[in-house]
């Protein structure tokens, strides 16, 4: 299996925070439409992708979202004042660009701070180079959404980019659905929405799927940086799988099956206990009566930031393990 550069670096490249992922959804869309039974957007507007088969119900997602800054006020020069939509770091933020979906390009910047440990969002602001608000007003509107503005870049080891979280998810998901035929299960892929203000659109989702099986697909952190914090995750270690986070404690079953799996294939992995976050799991494993979920993780660098970083190895082993799992006969 040949790692799609191109796939990916058009998948970090278009416009989709939470709440506002239309133009994602419609990309995915023309990418899968002629390799699935059918297509459904629901009322959240996830995007369900189907693929019939005559054994377990499972539900695939991966979060179509990213992370944003929404404009909350404009001030009477033009500089524009802002609050988070999901988990925006102010120092990470601190001098980067910006964009908003209609193109206007802002640059983050802060007031005067004397000790920069104690900077905070309303400390911050956009400035876009206008010069009065009503010249501002003519490009931005409060409610609107920028999103991180930096380039994809790879070599032969890694790819580096912004939003990595989740659209690696959304192109594992992709490509399993081009390389399965023949489902032996029943596959419901979702791509969701507003993952990264709740786990929303997975809620809804599955909800209305009600599956048997649940498996999401997103990054994990990692350990193997100076002086990380200690954890057993490394980029070019293989696929991770969950064992537990914020969200979930896996499925014992699920990840042992997982586990199989990657050793009958041998599928290079490597166990994940994250002591944060969640993901789409948390909310499927908990519908209706219960649902046996876990997860397939991607070990990544610097999440959350304006350029994250992920192997080619891993993505393409965690995309080998998603395809082995769907095609395997559920004992549960």
């Amino acid at each position: 299996m040949n790692f799609n550069s191109n796939l990916l670096k058009e998948l970090v490249s278009v416009y989709g925070p939470a709440s506002n992922e239309h133009l994602v959804r419609s990309y995915i869309t023309e990418k899968i439409k002629d390799h699935v039974d059918d297509i459904e957007i629901d009322a959240l507007g996830n995007l369900v992708a189907h693929k019939k088969g005559n054994g377990r119900k499972v539900m695939i997602s991966a979060h179509m979202d990213q992370i944003g800054l929404m404009v909350i006020d404009i001030d009477e020069k033009g500089f524009i004042r802002f609050t988070n939509v999901g988990g925006i770091s102010p120092l990470v933020s601190l001098s980067q660009q910006v964009v908003f979906e209609n193109g206007t390009i802002g640059v983050i910047y802060s007031e005067p701070i004397d000790d920069p440990s104690k900077l905070k969002l309303e400390n911050m602001y956009i400035d876009i180079g206008a010069f009065s608000k009503e010249e501002a007003e003519k490009s931005v509107s409060i409610g609107d959404i920028c999103i991180y503005k930096s380039e994809f870049s790879e070599n032969e080891n890694v790819i580096f980019t912004r939003y990595l979280d989740d659209r690696v998810g959304c192109y594992i998901a992709i490509e399993a659905i081009k390389s399965i035929s023949n489902p032996i299960n029943d596959l419901y892929f979702v791509f969701s929405v507003q993952e990264e203000v709740g786990l929303r659109g997975a809620k809804t989702a599955a909800y209305k799927i009600s599956p048997e099986v649940g498996i999401a697909l997103d990054v994990t952190s990692n350990g193997d940086t100076p002086k990380a914090k200690r954890f057993a995750v490394s980029l070019n270690e293989g696929a991770a799988i969950k064992v537990k986070d914020n969200s979930i404690i896996a499925h014992p079953k699920i990840k042992q099956l997982l586990v199989d799996l990657a050793k009958k294939n041998k599928i290079p992995y490597q166990m994940e206990v994250l002591e944060f976050g969640g993901t789409d799991s948390g909310a499927i494993h908990l519908t209706r009566e219960g649902v046996p979920s876990g997860v397939i993780s991607i070990p990544t660098r610097y999440v959350h930031s304006t350029v994250e970083m992920a192997s080619k190895n891993d993505i393409v082993n965690c995309t080998k393990l998603l395809i082995r799992f769907l095609e395997s006969n559920f004992d549960l």
